[in-house]
This record gives C-alpha cells, structure tokens and sequence, in this order.
C-alpha cells in the first residue's frame, strides 16, 4: 500500500540537506530543516519551507538528538524524514524510533540497517548470499595479541578495521608483523572515542588495490537493481577525495557480477531504499566485499549522471511504498562523470581544516548535463557562510559530466579553475594537481595513489603547472592593464585594449625569490576581457588559452592556475633595480614551540614539563573536524613549559607548549 509524503524533515545539515530540498521542491513536497546554534543562518535553513532550532553547536546535543528531531516532526507535521549521510543516516535506534511515531522513515528498514551497520556480522551474511569476501578472522578480536597471531596466520598486510567503523576512522595498515599490536590499539582507541565500540577486526589487505561500489536501489515490491559502479580509489587517509562513474578498470563482464552479487546481498536482509556495496579489486578484477552503507552516499551525483536517475527522489517513492517502472534491463549507462570534494583546508599545510567566514563564494557556472557536457555544484555554502569547527569541512561537491572521459576531465579543471572561495582555505589547487596528473588522465590508480605520488604532501606554491610560465606575464599584463585604468579614468578600458605601458615590467616571484623581465611587446601580445577587479582571468598568453584566479593583496598579485599558487610583485625597471638592496626579513625562529596547526580543541597533552621527548614522539592530541590529530615533535628536546590546557579552544598558531 502506497502512503503520501506530504512534508520532509531532513535530519541533517550542509550540502546534503540543500540536496534533499531541491528534489523535495521538484516533486511539490514541503521541506523542514534543523538547525543548531552555528547553523543558525545557513543555507539549507534558508532553503527549507520551514526551520526549527534543535540544540547547541556540538552534534551531539543537535544533529545527533532524536528527542529534538522527533520533537521537530511533531512541531511541524513533518510525516517523513530524510537522514541524508552522516549523523543518524545509519542508526537503527532512530529509524525504531520513527517508526514508533509514525513517522516515514525515508531509508532502509531497521533490519538492514542493523546487519549492515556491523562489519563482522555484514561479511557473515556476506558469506551466506555467496558474496565474495576479504580472507581474514570472522570475529573480533579480542586484544592486540590475538590480532598478532592471526596476522601471522594470513601474513602481511593485513587491516585493522573498527566494526561499527566509518570515513576511515578506527582503520590501520600493518604493513609488517611488528606493526600490528601497535596498529591494533590506535584503532580500539579511535573507534572507542567516534563509536563507543571498541570492536576490531583482523583481514587481509588487499595490495594494488581499487575502490568499487555498487549503486543499489530497492523497493518494497521485491525488486532491487544495480546502477552501475563508481570507482573510488583516490583516497586520503581513508577518505575519499575524487570519485567517478563508471570506472575506467571494470570491465561489462565484472560490472555484472559486481551488481548481482551487491543485489544478493541487498536481497538478503530484505533491502529498501538506494544503498551502496563497496568492494576493493584487486589488480586482475578479483573483488571482495567491504562493507555496505544503507544510506545514500556523499558520491552519488556521478551515479545520477550516467544514468539519469534522481536517487533522492527513488528512495522517497521507495519509502512511500511506489512500485519501481523499471527493470535491470532498463539501466543503460551514459558518458562519463567526475566529482571533486572540495573542502576548507589548507592542502599546503598538511591539509589542516580551515575555519572561518567565507567572505566570497563563485561557483563556476553550473548548466544541465547536455549531450555537450555538464557542470553541477551541490553546496550548503554562499558568500557570508561560516566553516564551523564543529562539523566536517566540505564546501561543495563539484561534478562534471562529458561523452567521454577524457572530455569530463578537461570539464572538470576548467571548473576548477572557474572556482572562487576567499576567506578560508581551500583544496582546490590540489585537485587540480590531480586532474592533472598523468596517472588520473590515464585511469592508472590504486586507493595508494596519493601516498605514492604526493608522499612529501602538496605544496601549491611549489607545484608546477601546466601554465606555470605564463604566470608571470598574466601579472605583468594585470599591474599593466590598472596602470592603464588609473591614468585614463575618464574612459574605462575596453575588451582586449593593449595597454599604454611604454616600459618593460619586472616581476618578481615571492614564492621562489626570482625576478622576470617581460618586454613591452610580449605584454602587448596578451589578449583578455579581463577588467580591474575581475577574480578571474582567462585570456591568450604566449599563444596558449589559460584560466587563473586573480587575489590583489596589497601591492602583490597572487595567481591560482592548476596547482599552482604564486605571488608576484610587479616593479618597473627603476624600482626593481633598488629592490635587490632591500634587506630580506627574517622569520622568527618558531622551532622550540608546538603551535598548533588547525582551529581545534585540545583533548590531551601527552607530555610534562621537564619530560625529555625526542623527533617523533607524540605531544598532543587536538580535535577538530569531528577527527583526532596527533601532534608530534619534530625536534627533541625538554619540554619547558605546557602553555595550553586540556579542553582550551586552540586558533592556528596558538602555542600549546614551549622547549628548552
């Protein structure tokens, strides 16, 4: 029996909530949004039909209160609600507890989510629906001794994963033997402190390996079908950063068995709602199951892309009891799609999470998906908006999609390019590095891949481009090009005007202390639309199309292209001439301080005044973005003085303590 949803509380926040909206409005279902106290002005409240204020900053008494969100539903009428990702999308307790209410929930049924939510009790039934599995012991282990010996059992590497485990959190590689006891105890303790299970299972990990998932979508009628694949291989810290749909590896032959072995498994809980099978292939297309997620998943854009699906919009006709007007046979995959997460961290600083207001926000332009190409931007964010600490650091999802892989790559790093955030950090200089790399190109990947080709981490202001020759002339061109303005300010400047500078321009690199002449007639070379105050610049340089964000500081120009991330400082020839005569300043010598490197609460200090600690050793532990960091010394020495407590709120750069 069919039921009607008339209104949709999302339990969530950011991106996902403004997601589920939007597909809510397109089918003329009224929408709720929560909100906690940083939330108060975001935009997905901004968006709802309605708002209702739930609780403090902290998830915990917010995004993660049933007796708030139920409350909500009750205070509004909302008869559904949509968990998006994240907070309570996975919790069997809240979907129990909807139900009691009477409330649609707008997920799988509580017995999937159950079975599901348990890695060991999931690769069981796993087993049973003949699902293909990772060697490893069926059960948890009880201590780190137990896990040595089943390592040694199946040899190394082996994976040390939590149970009720997730976004990599209470995960660790043993490469080796000695590794293991140690690995077993970070990951008891890390999953202890997100989870408050402590369970840890022992496995073979897999080498070469690759991130498939499969996109199930199920009904209440017994019918459940596979949307292909998505490849998720680039990975941080266990953490996707780029996925794509279909993967460039997987053959027809292994996308079919993939798909109908997820559809077992999705059959043998009795499986409602979009889900997701995720499996890790190996090198010769062997694949073994890893885990299932009953929820929609952060990636599923691309998905939608390929296969013209809404998936937000199945599970609300799932959840409403609709009978599906499709088969198997229906599904036909269409071109290609690409999604980039973009985040607020500081890719140059070990990709700490950067917080703050973003005081501008330009997306590049997003347009339906054509026969062409298509751009799509899904974001909880606009200008004004706040990165809060509280919660995860994502801005947006940035997807392309293109007849031809080869084409949605170039789609996405024009969009990239196109893509304008100040006020916080941002990733986006390395995924265009990573658009650019040949590897990626080309589809050579492993989940390893980061590791091994930015093992040293990123540095944008060392990275070369594509371009990175041109950046000095685009300075030139820009400092030329305002000169210009400002002499003739009767007359603003037409498009593709050449400049009135009658003298040869220096500009000098502040990254890498080097100076350039660019002569009067390459400047005159340049063409460009760009106008003095444009963020962005796209023009011919040198005979080469290019795209670069423009950030006046002061009297520098800074410029972002592909990676890249320079300043310049333009002098004429007098001045650059006097230049070479100013003294350098010097840097203080921070080397006897641990200052912290991200906005962030410190949970722990692992030392004592008057402790002698030596290069490597753990200092402190500071929390931020829902993940814990540990803080190491990089030089050995005695600890002087602590000048931070446990539980201060800590600012970048704040000392937490000082070395003699």
């Amino acid at each position: 029996m069919t039921k009607t949803i008339n209104k949709i509380l999302i339990a969530n926040r950011g991106e996902i909530a403004c997601r589920v909206i939007r597909t809510a409005k397109k089918r003329g279902i009224a929408t709720v949004a929560v909100y906690s106290d940083a939330d108060k002005y975001a935009l997905h409240v901004l968006q709802a039909d309605e708002s209702v204020h739930i609780g403090a900053s902290a998830s915990s008494q917010s995004y993660l209160n049933m007796d708030a969100i139920v409350d909500a539903c009750k205070q509004t009428g909302a008869d559904a609600v949509h968990p998006g990702f994240g907070f309570l999308s996975e919790n069997a307790d809240f979907a129990a507890r909807l139900d009691k209410e009477g409330i649609i929930f707008i997920g799988p049924g509580i017995k999937a989510i159950q079975a599901m939510g348990d890695k060991i009790e999931s690769k069981k039934l796993a087993n049973n629906a003949k699902v293909n599995t990772v060697p490893g012991h069926p059960d948890a282990v009880p201590d780190a001794k137990t896990a040595l010996k089943i390592a040694e059992q199946i040899g190394c590497p082996v994976m040390l994963k939590a149970s009720a485990g997730g976004g990599g959190k209470g995960m660790r590689v043993a490469e080796t033997l000695a590794e293991v006891e140690d690995g077993f105890i970070s990951a008891q303790n890390e999953a202890r402190s997100a989870f408050g299970d402590d369970r840890v299972f022992v496995e073979k990990f897999i080498t070469q390996p690759r991130h498939i998932e499969i996109q199930i979508i199920a009904d209440q009628h017994g019918q459940c079908i596979y949307l292909g694949e998505r490849e998720c291989s680039i990975q941080r810290r266990h953490q996707k950063v780029l996925e794509e749909a279909p993967s460039s590896f997987i053959s027809d032959e292994t996308r079919k068995a993939m798909g109908e072995q997820a559809v077992a498994l999705a059959k043998a809980v009795d499986y409602v709602s979009a889900g997701t099978v995720e499996f890790i292939v190996d090198a010769n297309q062997q694949f073994y199951f890893l885990e299932m997620n009953t929820r929609l998943q952060v990636e599923h854009p691309v998905t939608e892309c390929i296969t013209g699906f809404d998936l937000v919009e199945l599970m609300i006709d799932a959840a409403a009891g609709k009978k599906f007007d499709f088969t198997q046979s229906d599904i036909k995959l269409n071109g290609w799609a690409f999604e980039a997460r973009v985040y607020a961290e500081d890719a140059d600083r070990n990709f700490m999470p950067s917080i703050g207001r973003i005081t501008h926000y330009q997306p590049p332009q997003v347009n339906d998906i054509s026969e062409a190409s298509g751009v799509r931007v899904d974001t909880g964010i606009q200008a004004g908006g706040e990165i809060s600490m509280h919660y995860d650091p994502m801005i947006a999802k940035l997807v392309t999609w293109a007849p031809t892989r080869e084409q949605a790559i170039e789609k996405m790093r024009e969009a990239l390019d196109n893509y304008q955030i100040e006020g916080v950090q941002h990733n986006i200089p390395f995924l265009s590095a990573l658009f650019a790399h040949p590897n990626v190109m080309s589809g050579d990947i492993t989940t390893r891949f980061i590791e091994d080709h930015f093992s040293g981490g990123f540095d944008s202001q060392e990275y070369e481009s594509d371009g990175i020759n041109e950046l000095p002339v685009i300075a030139a061109w820009l400092s030329a090009t305002v000169q210009t303005r400002d002499q003739h300010t009767s007359s603003l400047m037409s498009s593709n005007t050449k400049t009135n500078a009658t003298a040869d321009l220096y500009v000098r690199n502040m990254n890498q202390q080097t100076t350039d002449c660019i002569e009067q007639a390459t400047l005159d070379a340049v063409s460009s639309e760009w106008q003095p105050g444009d963020r962005h610049f796209k023009g011919t340089v040198n005979g080469k199309q290019l795209s670069a964000s423009v950030e006046r500081l002061e009297n520098l120009w800074q410029l972002n292209h592909r990676g890249s991330k320079r300043q310049f400082l333009v002098l004429p020839a007098h001045v650059a001439k006097l230049y070479q005569h100013m003294p350098e300043k010097q840097s203080n010598d921070m080397s006897k301080f641990l200052l912290s490197p991200m906005p962030g609460l410190l949970m722990k200090v692992l030392v004592s005044v008057g402790d002698t600690v030596s290069a490597g050793d753990d200092l402190a532990i500071v929390e931020a973005m829902k993940m814990e960091n540990t803080l190491r010394a990089e030089v050995s020495g005695t600890v002087k003085t602590i000048a931070a407590a446990e539980g201060d709120s800590l600012a970048v750069d704040a000392t937490i303590l000082e070395f003699e």
